[in-house]
């Protein structure tokens, strides 16, 4: 229980109705959450408004409301604050209910269209091997010093954010590594907490269904930046030209990692095979696990902010060439007759690039690369011809097929896949709707030391279809495969 008038600390609120000394047994914007003694704070959401639930709230028990609008007639149960946002208000309320836990451990975030999730665990990772307790909040999972909470969203509301913070405050945990995503930003689930430092991975074409715009788009991860307090670093990727636009207005102290131009921290690739990457960091020379000059790009921003964080530097290097990244980034397995499988989330146009340039890069001879893609469902539907075609650019032979459809027609997805494809390489694309199949293909058609990419789901262990997701793994139903084959 805390009192309204210890969690309205550093809320701009315009007018209060009510009493301000008022026990709050919990902070809800939910109306389905309610519980006798909440503050019911009413959100102007994307597909709800919280103010058409102002009245069920004080039904089931609110004793207090947060809201941009007054009702017409206030109930003389509930005290009332009218605030500019209240997605805002609810951010700095959730963070005030729960102690302001962010301030009471190191929390770092990562922010870009992709490595977001390597990094962060990447980071929980290296941390939790140099004895320190960690929690990690990310699109795979969360975790609280080895606990696994699973994981719904990239970065959580903010009343559970805060929750899980506290929940890691009370396991004595020294950091955090969160990934923040753009919606996040947009819709200030991260208000009220307190960032010891921010990376900025990359910025390419994605969630441009919710942004509208790239500009919006960026905004919102440049955003976190410009919030940034002063004690903070702020690390960038040099090599992306949006890097410096995210530096622009942050008090933070400016940092920067790089594998082309200048940079604070800089690295060479000595070599890129399936077996790992070997790293010139330096006058060092460093063997880690992980594969393709994305990675590389990852493990630098790993290595920076670790420094950036005073880490001893030579037991950073140690632990990060032992470690393996997220689940589904780059997973590499060998099947029968040395045909190789990779599994990898990547879902956007640049991150398949990645994928396949990466594959391109290693292969040695004359093997063929056939690729197994889809494009989300209710998502950025511009980005499906492009996916399309920088597989079919990059692959011997793709496989068009379903990822989550969710509520679209499958067909009517992949239909907008196939107005990527060249003309003079429409031979080489076939169209499966059914991905258990179009995996099955994929191998019946890999001859010996064909390389068999899966892209688009990753550590995902279902597919969303019409609001039901089925048990579904792409790692699975490939091993399946290999051992049919073999």
């Amino acid at each position: 229980m805390r009192n309204l008038s210890d969690i309205l600390t550093g809320l701009p609120f315009t007018e209060l109705q009510g009493a301000a000394d008022v026990e709050i047994s919990a902070v809800v914007f939910d109306s389905r959450k309610v519980v006798p003694g909440c503050l019911f704070v009413a959100v102007k959401g994307t597909q709800v408004d919280g103010h058409n639930y102002i009245a069920k709230a004080i039904t089931d028990g609110a004793v207090a409301i947060i809201c941009e609008d007054l009702p017409g007639h206030t109930a003389v149960e509930a005290s009332f604050l009218m605030v500019a946002d209240s997605a805002v208000a609810l951010g700095i309320v959730a963070a005030n209910f729960y102690d302001n836990p962010s301030q009471k451990l190191k929390l770092v975030g990562v922010t870009g269209t992709n490595g977001k999730t390597t990094i962060a665990t990447l980071l929980y990772q290296l941390f939790r091997d140099l004895g320190y307790k960690c929690g990690l909040l990310s699109t795979v999972e969360n975790q609280i010093n080895g606990k696994i909470i699973p994981s719904t969203h990239t970065t959580p509301d903010q009343v559970e954010l805060n929750s899980l913070l506290d929940a890691m405050v009370a396991q004595g945990c020294d950091y955090c590594f969160m990934e923040v995503s753009s919606h996040a930003v947009a819709q200030h689930r991260i208000e009220g907490l307190m960032f010891a430092g921010g990376i900025f991975s990359n910025l390419t074409h994605d969630h441009l269904d919710y942004h509208k715009t790239f500009d919006a788009y960026l905004k919102a991860k440049k955003g976190f930046f410009d919030a940034l307090p002063k004690n903070a670093f702020a690390l960038t990727n040099a090599d992306d030209r949006n890097g410096s636009v995210m530096l622009q207005n942050t008090r933070a102290h400016k940092k920067t990692y790089a594998l082309k131009t200048m940079a604070d921290f800089k690295a060479k690739v000595l070599e890129n095979q399936f077996g790992g990457l070997l790293l010139a960091i330096d006058s060092d020379e460093v063997w880690f696990k992980m594969v393709g000059s994305f990675n590389a790009y990852n493990l630098m921003a790993v290595f920076a902010a670790a420094t950036l964080l005073e880490q001893d530097r030579a037991k950073v290097l140690t632990s990060l060439s032992k470690l393996s990244g997220a689940e589904g980034r780059f997973d590499y397995m060998i099947g029968p007759n040395k045909i190789i499988g990779i599994v990898d989330y990547a879902h956007t146009p640049n991150a398949v690039q990645n994928v396949l340039s990466t594959v391109k890069d290693i292969r040695k001879g004359n093997e063929k690369v056939i690729t197994v893609i889809g494009c989300g469902g209710d998502r950025d539907k511009t980005k499906r011809p492009i996916m399309a075609k920088v597989a079919s650019d990059w692959s011997d032979k793709v496989i068009l097929t379903s990822d989550n459809p969710r509520t679209e027609d499958p067909a009517q997805i992949i239909k907008d896949m196939e107005a990527g494809i060249p003309v003079a390489a429409q031979r080489n694309a076939v169209s499966i709707i059914d991905r258990r199949e179009a995996i099955k293909t994929a191998c019946m058609l890999a001859q010996p030391g064909d390389i068999i990419v899966l892209a688009g789901k990753g550590h995902e262990k279902y597919q969303d279809i019409n609001g039901v997701k089925n048990h579904f793994d792409d790692k699975e139903e490939l091993l399946n495969q290999f051992k049919l084959m073999a």
